[in-house]
């Protein structure tokens, strides 16, 4: 800063301060509103569930995870079925558990088996 030698240059230099503390003040309110509204709840799940539909890993690992779930729960119906026998449903959870493991580690596979019988099904006929 510049050597301050008369009353004239003082009431300049607080001067600039002043405008200066008002400028960084106006900035830090603006900066406290938009942290205030980035920290509410409703902005925060929107923020993370955004997060989570645009990840390509997330969306990869949930899309596995889900077919691995519903091929378990598939097979689980259709083998054993609707049962109040214990041991079936036990036998149940267990054969569902066993799938959905499978499943979800070879949900590429299952997603590309898929994939080509609904495109087989679905294809338009030529004549």
């Amino acid at each position: 800063m510049n050597q301050i030698n008369s009353i004239t240059d003082l009431k300049a230099a607080i001067h600039l301060l002043e405008t200066k503390r008002a400028i960084e003040e106006q900035l830090l309110r603006e900066q406290l509103k938009i942290t205030a509204e980035s920290l509410k709840p409703v902005n925060l799940i929107k923020h993370t569930l955004n997060e989570l539909t645009t990840s390509p890993e997330i969306k990869e690992s949930l899309l596995s995870t889900l077919i691995g779930l519903a091929t378990g729960y598939l097979s689980k119906k259709i083998i054993i079925g609707s049962t109040h026998n214990p041991i079936k449903q036990f036998l149940g959870y267990v054969l569902q558990l066993g799938v959905t493991g499978i499943a979800s580690k070879n949900a590429g596979d299952i997603k590309s088996v898929v994939g080509g019988l609904i495109s087989k099904f679905f294809r338009k006929k030529t004549y």
